[in-house]
């Protein structure tokens, strides 16, 4: 190369060097205004179209299921003494019961609810509304309206409630999910009442499944989340990303009161069963298998040459029970229902209970190291019939008690052995003869007076009779106790 060829390409580049230079100075900058119209104009909000998008924000969401989430205020009115002495046995006996006069206080309690039908049906827990008086309902929207008690469920601690006026108004009703396709790690919504300050939604994940030891409910088969949960949340729905109903908030765990990030629901699958009863103005007609479980322990699952302790073990079984008649005895293992594997006992009863009456149902067995699958048709307990029930009114010692005879479903039931005898008290009207001699309910009466309690028409027989004194021999808390009170 040539100088002249050398000076050429130092000369190009200089130039485009300076050039470079002022195409990027401030001097041929555009001015603000020139730079604020050129900018494009910001795009409008939208709602989130794919899930990717609406993981962004939960509104969507919220908006979509906030209307089927209602307040729930319940008035209980209690009697109340007014004097602080009137509780006081010494006291009492000396100025005599007469003496302290009561008064009713009220007292309310606030939940939440869930609108499951667009009637005006309402889900919620049941000890937000036990004993109490009058319930109202407030939606999302500020209206109010008074409810009737449809069903009260024990077992599962839930309540239906229905509208009682709702004229020609319809309510947005929430659409359950399967919570059995429920995974830890899930994104889940929580929406309640929160100690009456208004609705609030608060997010969390499903921390774990099938918790159990949280309440003393018969279906013990909780979604345990960390999206906080307050007293005021109990009965209010917990939702999934697509805004479906997984979960009925009912519990917490906490030492003060407030939420600790561990609460818990009622999964859908429960729920729904009770919801739908109470849409339709049904009885809940739960299935019965007719064995009494254990946990399988590592000394068991040993002895059983399983690799893990898991399943649901026959410990015994009810004389003709469903069970039975299926083939199942004690020492047989329940390891799984329609496929899904059954950890304990409290797993399998909550199988079962979501099974619809009437469905072949495949259990998986254990038996002497081999498993087989049995078809299994879910049946309910037997019927009650009308002599199998007793209740004493007039002028008796018992007036005020309603009994009924014992069988292997109820004894089941009550923890008792499968052939137990007697009759176990339903209901005990307050203030009435069998109140004010000490009857509980779920006492079992064994014999009054050397006479066996066998049926329900026995004691009907006996209880209404004109003796002078009563010699009663009943069960209660595992405790046979005899007892002799005047006539």
């Amino acid at each position: 190369m040539n100088m002249r060829t050398l000076w050429l390409a130092a000369g190009t580049v200089m130039v485009l060097a300076i050039g470079g230079t002022l195409a990027f100075s401030p001097w041929n900058a555009p001015s603000v205004a020139q730079a604020e119209l050129a900018a494009p104009a910001p795009a409008p909000s939208q709602v989130p179209q794919s899930d990717t998008q609406i993981k962004l924000s939960f509104a969507p969401v919220v908006r979509e299921v906030a209307p089927s989430v209602v307040n729930v205020y319940a008035t209980r009115v209690e009697q109340q003494a007014v004097s602080p002495f009137a509780s006081d046995p010494f006291f009492s006996r000396f100025f005599g019961e007469g003496q302290f006069q009561s008064r009713p206080r009220e007292s309310r309690a606030l939940g939440s609810g869930v609108i499951v039908d667009a009637s005006g049906v309402i889900l919620t827990n049941r000890h937000v509304i036990e004993g109490a008086t009058d319930v109202r309902i407030a939606l999302a929207d500020g209206r109010e309206f008074a409810v009737d008690v449809v069903i009260e469920d024990a077992q599962t601690d839930l309540a239906v409630l229905r509208i009682r006026e709702p004229g020609d108004a319809t309510f947005p009703a929430i659409t359950f999910a399967d919570s059995d396709a429920l995974l830890v790690g899930d994104l889940v919504l929580a929406i309640g009442n929160p100690f009456g300050v208004g609705q609030t939604v608060t997010s969390g994940i499903v921390s774990a499944l099938a918790r159990t030891g949280v309440e003393s409910s018969d279906y013990e088969f909780f979604i345990q989340t960390d999206a906080a949960i307050n007293p005021g949340n109990s009965g209010g729905a917990l939702v999934d990303l697509d805004g479906h109903l997984v979960g009925i908030n009912t519990a917490i765990y906490s030492q003060s009161g407030g939420s600790v990030g561990i609460g818990f629901a009622i999964p859908a699958n429960m729920a729904r069963l009770v919801a739908d009863a109470g849409v339709t103005g049904g009885e809940i007609v739960r299935p019965w298998f007719g064995a009494k479980m254990q946990a399988v322990t590592s000394d068991i699952a040993s002895s059983l040459g399983m690799t893990a302790p898991h399943g649901a073990l026959i410990a015994e079984v009810a004389p003709d029970g469903p069970a039975a008649r299926a083939g199942f005895v004690a020492g047989d293992v329940i390891l799984s229902v329609d496929g899904v594997a059954v950890d304990d006992p409290s797993a399998f009863n909550f199988r079962l209970a979501t099974k619809p009456i009437g469905q072949a149902t495949q259990l998986e067995r254990l038996r002497g190291g081999a498993s087989e699958t049995i078809a299994f048709t879910v049946e309910p307990a037997p019927s009650v019939a009308d002599d199998m029930l007793a209740t004493i009114t007039g002028n008796s010692r018992f007036a005020g008690t309603s009994v009924r005879q014992l069988d292997a479903a109820l004894a089941e039931a009550k923890g008792l052995p499968y052939d137990a005898s007697g009759v176990i008290i339903t209901a005990i009207e307050p203030g009435s003869p069998a109140d004010r001699m000490g009857l509980r309910v779920d006492d079992v009466i064994l014999a009054l007076n050397d006479i066996p309690m066998d049926t329900a028409g026995a004691f009907s027989q006996t209880a209404n009779q004109r003796v002078r004194t009563w010699q009663i021999i009943l069960q209660r808390d595992g405790r046979v106790t005899r007892s002799i009170v005047s006539g």
